[in-house]
């Protein structure tokens, strides 16, 4: 008598599935989440009742999905981990009809896993930015602060960084969500550089650009690598061009403040350069604990620089 063979069982081709995902194989992703997509949709309509936020939740999990998939520790509850991703994103959007800045909630492992390690190390990420940069880049400045950034993270903060309102910024992420969600799907197939190699360039032009300006050679940097016409916004205003960068950067060498960047952020047509700000020490208060370099690149150069403080910390009342 033949002996039957067993059915491998749905956890075991989640497995399959979320292992070749995290390897970078884009179908079966997209297997994954269509497969799971009744059961997320269900945990979404429980939360949220019928309406257009449960679309935007759907497709928010999406890129939560894209970006954390290598998170995943058992792969076999893949499906659990996709419904936890849309219950959380569910909560954040009800935190903030209240009112209240949502957070993302999906816990990272132990170890400091970052969306610039995964981009580094996951093989998704060239199509992921690929895709990020068919974007118009109304789109694509909210979606890169929101998903890839550390400390410009905030709907507020965000609002600020692109001098346009938080309801505004509410409503570019969704379309962007939409435009981003039909992007992967197109550019799939097609050849895509090297991200990983991108981020490594920019984070050593970053140090490259601090060590220069410690030299007294940040002018150079400015005419060999930022258009003539750069313009630089500083809180949502717009301040100035190049003399101004020179200024600021002059000013704050003399006052004795260092910078140190601590997370970069790369694509072909904008980076983020997160910097820890660090004030001399009979002046611990004379700068905020960070700043952002927001830069948008027009043929190469840099051609607009928003820059972004992190908040202070409160006051001590001792």
């Amino acid at each position: 008598m033949a002996t039957p063979v067993s059915d491998p069982g749905p956890a075991a081709e989640d497995a399959a599935l979320t292992l070749a995902a995290q390897a970078g194989d884009v179908s079966a992703l997209a297997l994954l989440l269509e497969r799971h997509r009744p059961g997320m949709r269900a945990v979404a309509l429980a939360l949220l009742g019928p309406g257009p936020d449960v679309d935007d939740v759907m497709q928010e999990a999406a890129l939560v999905a894209l970006r954390r998939i290598v998170d995943v520790h058992d792969p076999g509850a893949v499906g659990p981990w996709l419904r936890m991703v849309v219950r959380n994103g569910c909560r954040a959007l009800l935190r903030a009809s209240r009112r209240l800045e949502p957070v993302e909630e999906v816990p990272l492992p132990p170890y400091a896993v970052t969306p610039e390690r995964v981009l580094e190390s996951h093989a998704l990420r060239d199509w992921i930015w690929e895709a990020i940069e068919t974007l118009s880049p109304a789109l694509r400045l909210p979606v890169v602060l929101r998903y890839f950034s550390r400390g410009v993270i905030s709907y507020q903060q965000i609002a600020e960084a692109c001098s346009v309102p938080v309801g505004t910024v509410r409503s570019r992420l969704s379309q962007a969500r939409n435009s981003l969600a039909r992007a992967l799907t197109a550019v799939a197939a097609t050849a895509h550089g090297d991200t990983g190699l991108r981020t490594r360039e920019s984070w050593q032009e970053a140090r490259a650009t601090l060590a220069a300006a410690e030299r007294g050679e940040f002018g150079t940097v400015v005419r060999d690598r930022y258009s003539p016409t750069v313009a630089l916004t500083v809180g949502g205003r717009h301040l100035g061009g190049r003399d101004l960068l020179l200024t600021g950067m002059d000013g704050d060498l003399s006052a004795g403040v260092r910078q140190r960047p601590v997370h970069v952020v790369a694509g072909r047509s904008l980076m983020v350069w997160e910097m820890e700000l660090i004030n001399p020490a009979d002046d611990p208060g004379h700068c905020p604990p960070g700043v952002a370099w927001i830069m948008t690149l027009e043929a190469g150069r840099v051609d607009r620089v928003r820059l972004q403080h992190a908040p202070r910390p409160p006051a001590s009342h001792e």
